[in-house]
């Protein structure tokens, strides 16, 4: 559309709405000569005379009534378009973000980002719903708006921002019969274990590690929820091998003892991933920002040297995978 195009599709606007060639003229702050020939323009080019007369003023044809609320709508959005961008206010945003988590970020993080937007932005709301293998997917057809977790095979697109480590303990109920102060690794091979699978895939970083020495456990349960896994934890003989900060929010109200994992386990980041298209959206960057500082407020102790991902195929481990996959612990 060329300048004169839009110059014209204003006129057109100002005509329509106000039915008269003087009115229209006061409207866009031309003459009623100026206007009159730029009707004329309009006519011509539409092939309808679009205000006729009728007694003392005139009245809109019928193609005129047809594209009146059209042409407004048009020259409305093309005005906002043109606009210089209002200052951000966290205040008056009215938004729902689509938000991939796990139960454990929301355990660790989600009341400090409750907190946060309601202090903020009390008008967002989010629809918080589990990861999945199909996180990029959604992430890049506009179907969620962030994801936490650990990606470590991400199309180069994505954009991430590294938000909290954890390291692995394990949990036993306080008066498990055979576990005492210390588990050592072969009483901890013997045992049967509870795995956490957030994606429900088998096998993970933990299996990798023990493989290596010729070793393998025998998971007997294998559950999507670290809170459901910790549950079960406190009422079996089970040994559960999760995430530090979540064991110790929940070990107290169900009686659960942590112990070290008789095996080097390297702690691992969470991360923060979004589509590059919000890199400039202001409310986008609000709603990561809240996540960052929830973080450095809930988890703001780091541990060195993080995984990004819990497989052999992470590049920090010095190992290397044709295939990576997503694992679990």
């Amino acid at each position: 559309m060329e300048p004169s195009d839009f110059a014209l599709l204003v006129t057109l606007d100002a005509l329509l709405q106000e039915g008269s060639v003087t009115g229209a003229a006061q409207r866009v702050g031309l003459s009623t000569p100026a206007m009159s020939h730029a009707l004329a323009r309009i006519r011509e080019r539409l092939g309808d005379p679009l205000l006729v007369r009728s007694g003392r003023g005139m009245v809109l044809t019928p193609r005129a009534e047809a594209l009146k609320a059209r042409v407004h709508t048009v020259v409305n959005e093309a005005r906002q378009t043109l606009e210089p961008e209002r200052p951000f206010a966290p205040g008056q945003l009215a938004r729902t973000f689509v938000v991939h988590v796990t139960d454990y970020v929301l355990t660790v993080l989600g009341l400090v980002v409750d907190r946060l937007l309601r202090e903020e932005a009390p008008g967002v709301s989010i629809r918080f719903v589990p990861n999945s293998p199909d996180d990029a997917v959604m992430l890049r057809d506009g179907g969620s708006d962030l994801a936490v977790g650990i990606y470590g095979d991400l199309p180069q697109e994505m954009r991430s921002r590294q938000l909290l480590t954890d390291r692995f303990v394990c949990v036993v109920r306080a008066d498990h019969p055979s576990v005492g102060k210390r588990l050592p690794l072969e009483q901890f091979v013997s045992l049967s274990h509870i795995q956490v699978a957030p994606r429900g895939r088998p096998g993970g970083y933990l299996d990798d590690v023990l493989r290596e020495k010729g070793l393998s456990r025998h998971v007997a349960r294998a559950v999507p929820y670290f809170v459901t896994a910790l549950q079960l934890a406190a009422r079996t003989d089970y040994v559960l091998t999760i995430s530090e900060r979540i064991a110790r929010q929940f070990a107290p109200a169900l009686g659960l003892r942590l112990l070290e994992v008789p095996a080097e386990l390297r702690p691992y980041a969470l991360s923060l991933v979004w589509h590059p298209r919000f890199d400039g959206d202001a409310s986008h960057r609000f709603l990561r920002d809240v996540f960052t500082r929830a973080a450095r407020e809930a988890a703001g102790d780091q541990h060195s040297a993080p995984r990004t991902r819990l497989d052999a195929s992470d590049p920090t481990s010095g190992q290397t995978r044709k295939r990576p996959r997503k694992r679990s612990a």
